[in-house]
């Protein structure tokens, strides 16, 4: 794994934490915190993007932040447990890696007009 698809894991993974700050902020510092965490996910997600295709640099990167979000909720803030959710973030987990398997590393060249 190349450092560009690191980026979009820690994106995805950094993800999940401003959403539950958008979610669950209640002061200053919790909201400063999330505004620092969009600003390192997008940071991160735009480094990869740089380098690697943007349509599956995205797909990859946000269905990392929907499983991780959903995991969450259920995890740690009392979301009840459905298997059907568990089992559709199931597919949406294999469609990210199919994904992945099938992207070179390297973002297409630019088409000129």
């Amino acid at each position: 794994m190349n450092r560009n698809w690191i980026y979009v894991l820690l994106a995805g993974l950094v993800e999940v934490i401003w959403v539950m700050g958008l979610k669950y902020s209640n002061n200053t510092l919790e909201w400063l915190g999330t505004i620092v965490a969009i600003t390192a996910s997008f940071y991160l997600i735009i480094e990869a993007a740089k380098r690697l295709p943007v349509g599956t640099v995205y797909a990859v990167f946000t269905g990392i932040g929907t499983a991780g979000t959903v995991a969450s909720e259920m995890l740690f803030f009392g979301e009840p447990f459905k298997l059907v959710k568990v089992l559709l973030i199931c597919v949406l987990l294999a469609g990210v890696v199919g994904l992945k398997l099938v992207t070179s590393d390297h973002a297409e060249p630019e088409v000129s007009k």
